[in-house]
């Protein structure tokens, strides 16, 4: 059997973003979109307002990892937050987690036997999942 590698990568998304702090976060994120099978786990804990700029921002991060057959998935959001995307429909497209370890998790049960390779900010990590 073949042990793939992928990448998971955990960025936190800002309070608030204006149009260029968005075009910025999308810049910083295509580094990990690059890759086949894209993973990013967005930790929304900062947002307490979901506008449209942040929704926009969410939604242009989920269309780059998925011209790679990846995935985004949004962790800690808010209850406020997470009633917008509900009203705006876009919480459909997104699983939503209460911690970013559930979210990093969710990954590993999705893969089998792959090695995780896990990016997050100031730190790396490695981990294996146990085999079932």
């Amino acid at each position: 059997m073949t042990i793939r590698e992928f990448a998971v990568a955990v960025k936190v998304l800002p309070e608030t973003l204006s149009v260029k702090q968005g075009r910025l976060f999308l810049t910083e994120l295509k580094v990990h979109t690059n890759t086949d099978r894209s993973c990013i786990v967005l930790d929304c804990s900062k947002v307490h307002l979901m506008d449209k700029s942040i929704i926009h921002v969410l939604l242009c991060c989920l269309e780059e990892a998925m011209k790679h057959n990846g995935d985004v998935r949004l962790a800690k959001v808010n209850a406020g937050a997470r009633l917008t995307l509900e009203i705006t429909g876009v919480g459909r497209l997104f699983e939503i987690f209460e911690t970013t370890e559930d979210a990093l998790n969710s990954f590993q049960l999705h893969t089998g036997d792959w090695t995780l390779h896990m990016s997050v900010p100031d730190s790396s990590h490695r981990a294996t999942p146990d085999a079932a």
